[in-house]
């Protein structure tokens, strides 16, 4: 896909259509932007080896254009019925209604409906952007209507119960990151509204993790669960980083995926808001009890070794890469305290 010159031209636009939103100082340029970003990505979506990315990509489109339509709609009404200007600055009446648009163009619940059937139909690649870079937009554009109430409280809870209940009974990876990645949205949002460079960095944490897990699926082309369990036996140690990935992702304390929670923890104990907190790592211990089922069955059970697998070759030119990112996300957090320590 990187090779390919119209597929370059289009992930060049979506880049853009995401600068254009979130440096515009409009609402119109918002949207504007918002467009530019999901017509660069339909494009990027399909693929003529795989017959599932034409209905993945036309459920995409007609949701995305849903969500541009009622946003549309909210600032032309806004502008209509209190005389204001398009500018950002300005709080708007109906900023809920606003709110909902961006939340149902990022997949958060309760609008996550889309989410998970448009992961099923990509590739690993795809699937990554639309789990980080298609969220950057939405995430920033929220900042500026997000309150302290019960409505953002709502979808934050919401968030982290339907992302941690939903991946519970999933055989298929891509639908158990999407579902992983509405309850990280759950936790991007609280942070969100703790402050925006708390959000960045969990950002950026979360789409670290997210590209080393997904760099080692698209690597070994895993999509389903019980492939996880034969197609790495020859490579114990990449197996090993794999899943420590994982539980890196979702949040077990030792590795480097607990220290953006654990910040978000303490910003929302000084802000009292202690119940939310609770609801928040109960089902983040949900996600965490689907990843260590899948870790230790791999781990731990000894699987028949199929005849074919033994002809699979893997690319060790890619070791070393896979080996720098696993770590990391391995042994990230030991690395950053112990370096804290020594200061």
């Amino acid at each position: 896909m990187l090779f390919n010159p119209s597929k370059m031209m289009f992930l060049t636009c979506l880049i853009s259509g995401t600068l254009i939103s979130i440096s515009s100082n409009s609402w119109l340029g918002v949207w504007m932007g918002l467009e530019v970003n999901l017509l660069s990505f339909i494009p990027l979506m399909t693929d003529q080896k795989n017959i599932l990315t034409t209905e993945a990509s036309l459920k995409y489109f007609l949701i995305q254009a849903f969500a541009s339509a009622i946003l549309l709609f909210s600032v032309i009404s806004s502008y209509f019925l209190s005389e204001m200007n398009f500018q950002l600055n300005i709080e708007f009446p109906n900023s809920t209604l606003i709110s909902s648009a961006l939340l149902l163009k990022m997949g958060a619940a309760p609008f996550h409906f889309w989410f998970p059937g448009t992961m099923e139909g990509l590739n690993w690649w795809n699937c990554f952007i639309l789990m980080t870079w298609q969220k950057i937009a939405p995430l920033i554009l929220l900042s500026y209507t997000i309150q302290l109430n019960m409505f953002f409280t709502s979808i934050m809870i919401l968030c982290t119960i339907i992302g941690s209940l939903g991946g519970l009974n999933q055989t298929s990876l891509r639908k158990l990151m999407a579902y992983s990645s509405i309850n990280h949205l759950g936790w991007m949002i609280a942070a969100l509204m703790m402050g925006e460079n708390l959000w960045m960095f969990y950002f950026m944490m979360y789409t670290f993790l997210s590209a080393s897990i997904v760099f080692l699926f698209n690597c070994f082309n895993v999509y389903h669960m019980n492939q996880n369990f034969l197609l790495m036996n020859q490579n114990p140690l990449i197996k090993f980083f794999l899943f420590s990935s994982l539980l890196s992702l979702g949040g077990l304390p030792p590795f480097l995926g607990f220290l953006p929670k654990w910040i978000i923890i303490q910003a929302m104990s000084d802000s009292m808001n202690f119940l939310t907190i609770i609801i928040m790592v109960m089902t983040a211990l949900i996600t965490l009890f689907f990843y260590l089922r899948i870790t230790f069955s791999a781990l731990l059970l000894v699987y028949a070794e199929t005849k074919w697998n033994k002809n699979l070759t893997f690319d060790y030119t890619l070791f070393p890469s896979l080996i720098l990112l696993a770590s990391i996300s391995t042994l990230g957090l030991t690395l950053t305290t112990l370096f804290y320590l020594t200061l």
